[in-house]
C-alpha cells in the first residue's frame, strides 16, 4: 500500500479517499478480521455485545501507534481524509439483515427460491451483489411474506438506502432514517457489525451530497 500511493504521488495531492473496510484497514496500519477494535475512528469494542445498540459514544481514537488497538503498522493517511463507502455500508446491513431472518419463516424462503442458482451458503450469510438486492427492493411479494418484525427492518433497509445512502439525503436522514434502521434491526436481533457501528456512531463521516429529500 505505501509502494502504491507513493506511485500515485498522494503525499503531494492527498486527495479524500473511500474504499472498501479491509483497504482502510490496511491504510490505517490495522489488523485485519474482526478483532476487538476493529473501528479506526473510535475505541468501539466489538465483542462489548451488551451494549451494542444502548452506547453510542465511544472513545475517539486519538492516535494510531502500532502495538495498541490492533494497529500493527504506521498509518498511511489522515483520518480526515477518509469517506465511508455507501455501497458497501448497503451490502452489509443486507448480510445482517438475511442472517437475522428466521430460517423457517415464509420470507427467508422465498429469499432461496428467488435466486435459485445462488448457493445456500451464500443465501444464509446474506451475501448478495447489488443487481439482487435491488431485484429484492423491488418485490413486493417479499414485503408480504415477511414477519411483522422483518418488514420494519426490510422497509428501513430500503428507505436508508434511497434517503441516506443514495444520491441524496433527507433533511430528517440522522433523526428518522438512521434511527428507524438501527430500532428495527436491534428488534429483529441482528448482530452489531463494523457497517451498522459506522450508521450509529459515525454517520457524518459519509460523504455529504445533496440532503433534501426525494
Amino acid at each position: 500500500m505505501k509502494l502504491l500511493l507513493g506511485k500515485i504521488r498522494y503525499d503531494e495531492f492527498k486527495w479524500k479517499l473511500c474504499g472498501d473496510f479491509k483497504v482502510v484497514a490496511l491504510l490505517f496500519g490495522m489488523q485485519l478480521a474482526y478483532t476487538k477494535y476493529c473501528c479506526f475512528l473510535c475505541e468501539w469494542d466489538s465483542q462489548d455485545k451488551k451494549n451494542h445498540y444502548v452506547n453510542k459514544l465511544w472513545p475517539k481514537r486519538t492516535t494510531l501507534t502500532p502495538g495498541e488497538k490492533n494497529v500493527i503498522n504506521p498509518p498511511l493517511v489522515l483520518l480526515e481524509k477518509i469517506y465511508l463507502p455507501r455501497l458497501h455500508i448497503k451490502l452489509g446491513l443486507m448480510k445482517n439483515f438475511v442472517k437475522g431472518m428466521d430460517k423457517t419463516g415464509h420470507g427467508f424462503e422465498y429469499v432461496r427460491n428467488k435466486f435459485p442458482n445462488v448457493s445456500d451458503t451464500k443465501i444464509k450469510e446474506g451475501i448478495f451483489i447489488g443487481l439482487q438486492i435491488w431485484e429484492l427492493m423491488q418485490d413486493k411479494q417479499l414485503d408480504e411474506g415477511l414477519n411483522e418484525t422483518e418488514r420494519k427492518a426490510w422497509l428501513s433497509f430500503k428507505r436508508i438506502c434511497k434517503d441516506f445512502l443514495g444520491n441524496h439525503k433527507a433533511v430528517n436522514y440522522q433523526d428518522v432514517v438512521v434511527q428507524e434502521l438501527l430500532s428495527s434491526y436491534k428488534a429483529m436481533g441482528c448482530n452489531m457489525s463494523l457497517k451498522i457501528h459506522f450508521l450509529e456512531s459515525h454517520w457524518d463521516c459519509f460523504p455529504r451530497k445533496s440532503r433534501r429529500s426525494q
